[in-house]
């Protein structure tokens, strides 16, 4: 995990934002992460005071190796026009230099340390077991290929995943463009590489603190969290081929209540399919499995996909695109569309993937569909 500290005019929130990362992530959690803190302020004062603060407050972090804290500056302190001048913004495409320098700077120090990077904003808050969120997406998608960018959080860099491979590309392409703010570089970055939507996860799991500083700074692009609406299933067709058990038939899972569908001895290649009546631009999809926390009866392995041009002879779409697998038996995507897609999603597929001898029960199927385009 990566934080940049970046010194804004009326303090610093990075303590607040150590303090949430370690209080919502238990000590199992803990030892699946470091935490890696860039200060780029070189004035002395403030760095020692923040380096004091810190080793207070987190010293056990730090003597485990759980927290480490670098300086480091370009060439020195060669920072584009204005960058220098921490304590004032003459312009913003000063200070969008400096962010980006900032930005590098950590990623090159944290290239070495894992296999994964998740950038964490210094003015968030954490939301409990994020870690795990992300250690078990992480896992359900190890096997399915993701050019670039996985994306836990509205925020604009916050709740970013990359394979740390990327690190040094990603880097360099910051350079390239000095007045373009970091967050407006990620999408274009995430397509050269091949990745032409986002991958996207709900719900968030990182937050701009509500006092946060970067919103007294009119340079930083703090997005707004989206808030969706209630899920509105639209009328549709369910199609399976699995058999239902006791009274618990496959249409009870996309009623939005507190029933379920119910069956057992699932294949790879068992399917759920909802087929809508008429195509919808969707923008959410949740698949949710098994019961309770602990997800008894959950698919353990399978995916969620999308499909696209009803087939006319028989209820059925002409061809699919993946949305994602399951996360321990649950699924919870935004959809986005490619630029110059002009289609709508007319099914949604859950497809399992491996066997599995045991009572299965698939909770419930939500869907947010746009009913004007944006």
């Amino acid at each position: 995990m990566g934080i940049p500290s970046l010194h804004h005019p009326h303090g610093s929130d990075i303590v607040s934002t150590l303090k949430s990362l370690f209080q919502t992530s238990s000590e199992i959690e803990q030892n699946y992460i470091v935490v890696l803190v860039h200060l780029l302020n070189p004035d002395p004062e403030w760095l020692n005071q923040t380096v004091t603060n810190i080793s207070g407050l987190f010293k056990p972090h730090i003597e485990a190796q759980k927290l480490l804290v670098i300086h480091g500056l370009l060439n020195g302190s060669s920072l584009p026009g204005d960058a220098n001048d921490f304590n004032r913004f003459s312009s913003c495409e000063a200070f969008h230099s400096r962010q980006k320098i900032d930005y590098a700077l950590l990623m090159s120090f944290a290239s070495n340390l894992s296999d994964y990077f998740l950038m964490v904003g210094d003015n968030s808050h954490c939301t409990p077991r994020f870690v795990s969120t992300v250690y078990w997406t992480l896992r359900a998608w190890k096997e399915i290929p993701w050019a670039v960018m996985l994306e836990f959080s509205n925020l604009n860099f916050s709740g970013k995943v990359f394979h740390t491979s990327d690190l040094s590309r990603l880097s360099s392409f910051f350079f390239l463009f000095q007045d373009t703010p970091a967050s407006l570089l990620l999408s274009s970055f995430r397509f050269l590489l091949g990745q032409k939507v986002p991958i996207s996860f709900q719900p968030d799991l990182f937050h701009t603190r509500k006092n946060a500083n970067t919103s007294e700074n009119p340079c930083s692009q703090v997005e707004e969290k989206e808030e969706d609406d209630e899920p509105e299933n639209p009328p549709a067709q369910i199609r399976t081929n699995m058999l239902p058990k006791g009274h618990h038939p496959p249409e009870h899972a996309y009623f939005l209540n507190e029933n379920y569908f119910q069956t057992e001895f699932i294949i790879p290649g068992s399917r759920y399919t909802v087929i809508f009546d008429e195509s919808h631009l969707v923008s959410r999809v949740q698949v949710l499995t098994g019961v309770g926390k602990r997800g008894h009866y959950r698919v353990e392995h399978g995916q969620v996909e999308l499909g696209f041009e009803p087939v006319q002879e028989k209820a059925g779409c002409t061809y699919w695109n993946l949305l994602g697998p399951l996360v321990r038996g649950k699924l919870d995507q935004k959809v986005y569309y490619e630029n110059d897609f002009v289609g709508r999603v007319r099914c949604v597929k859950l497809l399992v993937t491996n066997f599995q001898d045991s009572i299965t029960r698939i909770a419930q199927i939500k869907i947010w569909i746009k009913f004007k385009e944006e």
